[in-house]
């Protein structure tokens, strides 16, 4: 068969994707043509640019590592003002874009195989930045994939570390000396020097974030990189202490930069070693953290995460009041659907829950100042600042969190028809089904959330009732239809 030179191009083509994708899949490095300027041997200082300019020793720190030499990178958001004179050897790298520039591409600034954060104020030693390397390299086949070294005289604490991505939290684990047999380092207390390959950080997400160190540690535990300490330091320069003002101003800008990390990196909760929590969303001054529910499935689920644990915070906190205020207010309730269901078999709120579900005794309405107002169809902001209202859906009620925050519990009015407890507004949802008032005869305590609510009286049964057999054990996010456990 005759084959014509447009097939054979076309089959040329073909073979050298294939061998592309080869190369790619068995993590060799493409061919020189496919990628952009080769790395050379060395390593490149990053300098992140100080905020705080009484405190700021910049031009000391890139005057040091400069006359090593090496290549310096100051990093910052925007042009440091008043303007500074850098020193030969020394480049400014900006990371904010302006509409009428290039975009802004950092990876192409640094043309080492090796890259160092350095923190301001640091000096430099002739040779340590190669030993580091050396320890990077002899350590590759143990998964070490960051080498630090201390500043100062003082040496850094180790901290375990461990970031949950589907349950928005990282974890600290309480820290050692750095030094010390056997520690496991995915953090650091204290100011290091961090080394690592060019292309693991810019393989990051979030390459050159600010703060740079916990932005560094954060991303490497999700991918279970280790990191190995040095003992030898670098030297701290002398700088005299800061005015109040300053130590305010400092800590302010640092607090705040944090925080936005944290919301660039979805991190919603720190677990301290102490046992304290660190919050990021879900304050009655903010809105929810997520959207309207579309198909009984949050947006959170479909990237595969769960339910803030802020979101769930505020979600304990609202039905821990309702809860109370029914109870002091006579009104009979109980802990329905999905609600239960957590109930039954964790004690608390499934994990990608978005809401809290009661039902209520619909003539015991009025015995509660809120629920009338809002069955009155006034919505109504009580002592607390939660948010009672009727339901635009149908005929039951909403509290929220608080007018601005809309995370709320449900309350569903039952009635007597016979002996059968019914409603009468349906969603469609599994749980929309009437029951024999039995259930709640007597009703009996169940715990939930940190504290004690109602519950029908034979709580596996009612819910085999409402969503079939095996509901307790067998878990299912709320639509499989839409996404699957």
């Amino acid at each position: 068969m005759r084959v014509r030179p447009s097939q054979a191009a076309i089959a040329g083509g073909v073979a050298l994707n294939l061998i592309l994708l080869l190369y790619w899949r068995w993590g060799a490095s493409p061919p020189a043509s496919c990628r952009g300027p080769r790395a050379v041997p060395g390593v490149t200082v990053v300098l992140f640019a100080a905020e705080s300019s009484e405190d700021a020793d910049t031009l000391g720190t890139s005057r040091s590592f400069a006359a090593l030499p090496v290549p310096v990178l100051l990093v910052a958001e925007v042009a440091p003002y008043p303007p500074i004179s850098l020193p030969v050897g020394v480049s400014l790298l900006r990371l904010r874009p302006a509409p009428e520039g290039p975009p802004i591409r950092p990876e192409l600034h640094v043309r080492t195989r090796h890259v160092a954060f350095v923190p301001d104020g640091a000096r430099a030693v002739p040779g340590l930045l190669e030993r580091m390397r050396d320890v990077l390299e002899d350590g590759a086949g143990d998964g070490i994939r960051v080498v630090a070294a201390p500043v100062g005289m003082e040496s850094p604490r180790c901290r375990e570390m461990r970031v949950d991505a589907r349950g928005w939290t990282v974890w600290y684990g309480p820290s050692v000396p750095a030094g010390s047999p056997g520690a496991v380092c995915g953090a650091l207390d204290g100011p290091s020097v961090l080394l690592l390959r060019t292309r693991d950080l810019f393989s990051l997400p979030f390459p050159l974030v600010r703060p740079a160190p916990t932005a560094l540690f954060i991303q490497a535990s999700l991918r279970r990189w280790r990191l190995r300490v040095l003992p030898a330091p670098f030297p701290a320069s002398l700088r005299p202490p800061l005015s109040p003002h300053e130590r305010w101003k400092t800590s302010h800008l640092a607090q705040n930069r944090h925080r936005r990390l944290m919301d660039e990196l979805g991190v919603k909760r720190e677990a301290l070693a102490d046992g304290a929590d660190r919050w990021y969303g879900c304050t009655k001054a903010t809105p929810r953290c997520f959207g309207t529910v579309h198909a009984r499935t949050p947006q959170y689920l479909l990237s595969g995460r769960w339910t803030p644990p802020c979101c769930l915070r505020a979600l304990r906190e609202t039905a821990r009041h309702v809860v109370a205020t029914l109870e002091g207010s006579g009104v009979r309730y109980w802990l329905e659907g999905g609600t239960l269901l957590g109930a039954v078999r964790l004690g608390d709120i499934i994990p990608w829950d978005y809401d809290v579900d009661l039902g209520i005794y619909r003539e015991d309405v009025g015995k509660c100042r809120w629920l009338a107002a809002a069955a009155a169809g006034t919505p109504v902001e009580d002592d607390e600042g939660f948010y009672w209202e009727k339901a635009p859906e149908g005929e039951f009620y909403r509290v929220h969190f608080s007018r601005a925050n809309r995370l709320h519990v449900d309350l569903w009015p039952f009635y007597l028809r016979g002996d059968t407890m019914t409603k009468d507004t349906w969603l469609g949802h599994p749980q929309d089904v009437e029951f024999p008032e039995r259930f709640l005869r007597p009703r009996v305590p169940v715990p939930f959330g940190g504290f004690t609510a109602m519950g029908p009286n034979s709580p596996r049964e009612f819910l085999e009732l409402k969503f079939g057999a095996g509901a307790v054990e067998n878990p299912e996010y709320p639509n499989p239809g839409v996404r699957r456990l």
